[in-house]
């Protein structure tokens, strides 16, 4: 694995030209340009405030129900937004696979980059309304720099699995959106991990994504501290996935140009 990860680092520039030509190919004759990236996050955050906020009336935790959703919604759309480019990545770029050598690992990686971007676009919006909302930033806001990367890990974990899978069998782009929507569900977006009956939390807790987004809404607009228990366990299996990830991708390489 040290040897795929110099290889790659030789290949940086590549990754990050890659990067930009995904960003440019995603907004490219799009009237509101990179205002998408900021849309889809707001449009839900609309969406699930007038129905879960207004009329079911879910509980905020004595916050807004609209930055409630929103703080959610941030890294989640990031991470639905990166497996669903990532996992695409390899079968969508056949023509560069199957003619030049280059470590493929930067297909994947390329998506996720653009995705990355997104979430920091979107990212301003959020920074916008605590200021709105005049949500006190407390010092456990830091614990972002260990939930984001941890996010970022195991969305390329995925995609690697993904994107590698897709190769083989052509249903994985059916699969994804149709896993990613019972995973939203699946996930405190909507709601916290509080309001989960005592018996199913130990259940849910499994889904790594729920240390992670809990946590990132706990940091952030709730000012506390995030559950550390959830989160030791999202990011080790973060880890997990990510270098279990990488090495199927890696192990797959060698048949990509010749099955596509």
């Amino acid at each position: 694995m040290k040897k795929w990860f110099l290889e790659l680092w030789k290949f940086r520039e590549l990754l990050w030209v890659f990067t930009l030509k995904e960003i440019k190919i995603r907004y490219k004759q799009t009237i509101l340009g990179v205002a998408w990236a900021i849309l889809q996050p707001a449009a839900l955050t609309i969406i699930f405030t007038v129905i879960f906020g207004l009329f079911l009336k879910v509980h905020s935790e004595n916050i807004p129900y609209p930055i409630f959703a929103y703080s959610a919604l941030l890294p989640w759309t990031f991470f639905s937004t990166a497996v669903s480019f990532g996992a695409l990545s390899v079968v969508n770029n056949s023509g560069l696979v199957t003619k030049i050598y280059f470590p493929k690992e930067v297909l994947p990686l390329s998506a996720i980059g653009a995705a990355f971007f997104d979430f920091l676009m979107a990212s301003l919006i959020f920074i916008l309304m605590m200021f709105i909302y005049k949500i006190p930033i407390t010092l456990n806001i830091l614990f972002v720099f260990i939930l984001i990367p941890a996010t970022l890990l195991f969305a390329i974990g995925i995609s690697f699995f993904l994107s590698a899978i897709n190769v083989l069998f052509r249903d994985i782009r059916f699969v994804v959106p149709l896993v990613l929507q019972v995973w939203l569900y699946l996930t405190p977006v909507i709601y916290s991990f509080g309001q989960i009956p005592e018996k199913y939390r130990v259940l849910i807790s499994l889904n790594p994504l729920v240390g992670l987004i809990q946590g990132f809404r706990d940091v952030t607009v709730l000012g506390k501290m995030p559950d550390l228990n959830l989160t030791v366990f999202s990011l080790v299996v973060s880890l997990a996935v990510f270098f279990l990830g990488y090495w199927f991708f890696k192990s797959k390489e060698s048949i990509f140009a010749d099955v596509i």
